[in-house]
């Protein structure tokens, strides 16, 4: 049986169930009885005034949010360069197929991410929390991750240096990271690598995600993904909570594909990033 977290989206669809419910009784039965009683004066009670007034609006919500496309706020730095603290996307609700917004069954539809996609779950360990990674191994792969460098099937990942990306100091500074495009396959996307930072001898400390939380990959390791798990890492690579760390992600954990920012916020200077806004992720 599927665990319901009490979300804003079970929320939204019980507040849809019970204005539903009102505004068919008020269209089939008492709109009528109404209009009989007082000769055609339309004056409901508040409660059946509430469910005609919000239904249309709610519904029109639940069905946007849950089958079309859902908001969300990147709150931190794990998928630099490509999304920063502070940008606003939007994820594409029906990509993967369409659920429903209490338990999260898949109803219609059969596509599942490739390597590449950067796509929203509900994180194994507590799926009230909404993670964001990047594909980097879908069912049957091989992987491996040595020196900072991914393997998929036996194949290095290719790596290209990209210049420096500093966040936080100069040239000289210990914030300044290697900025280098990575290929997987067909797609080729910006990863950060600190390399200042050994991490990719560790697997810990061990955060406890789920069911295959054996699933982490630490250096010299080599793994098979079983039917329905993805591998997701963050595209800052010595900085990111990701697969390596807390297993595989469940088929039934996605969300969905972020694919569009449509508002960034720096609140550092307390403005808005207009060179990120209306941009797409890739």
């Amino acid at each position: 049986m599927s665990d319901v977290h009490f979300d804003f989206a079970v929320l939204l669809t019980i507040l849809t169930v019970v204005t539903g419910i009102g505004w068919l009784i008020d269209t089939l039965w008492l709109a009528r009885r109404r209009r009989g009683i007082i000769g055609g004066e339309d004056k409901p009670g508040w409660l059946i005034d509430f469910c005609r007034s919000f239904f249309p609006v709610i519904f029109v919500v639940l069905i946007l949010r849950s089958f079309i496309a859902e908001p969300f706020r990147i709150p931190s730095e794990s998928m630099l360069p490509t999304l920063i603290k502070g940008d606003f996307i939007l994820v594409n609700k029906f990509t993967y197929g369409l659920r429903d917004p209490v338990f999260h069954h898949r109803f219609f539809g059969s596509n599942e991410p490739a390597r590449g996609d950067v796509v929203v779950f509900r994180w194994p360990g507590d799926p009230s929390q909404d993670y964001i990674k990047r594909i980097v191994g879908v069912p049957g792969d091989k992987l491996a991750y040595r020196d900072k460098t991914l393997y998929v099937n036996g194949e290095v990942a290719k790596l290209e240096a990209d210049g420096v990306y500093a966040s936080g100091g100069d040239a000289s500074g210990t914030a300044v990271r290697y900025r280098m495009v990575e290929h997987l396959g067909d797609v080729s996307h910006h990863i950060l690598v600190d390399p200042n930072r050994v991490s990719d001898g560790l697997c810990g400390p061990t955060i406890v995600g789920g069911p295959n939380v054996n699933l982490r990959l630490c250096s010299g390791d080599e793994i098979v993904l079983p039917p329905g798990e993805y591998f997701g890492m963050g595209d800052n690579r010595d900085g990111s909570s990701d697969s390596r760390f807390w297993g595989t992600i469940p088929e039934k954990n996605l969300v969905g594909r972020a694919f569009f920012i449509w508002m960034s916020w720096d609140a550092q200077s307390k403005r808005p990033l207009f060179s990120r806004i209306f941009s797409s992720i890739n």
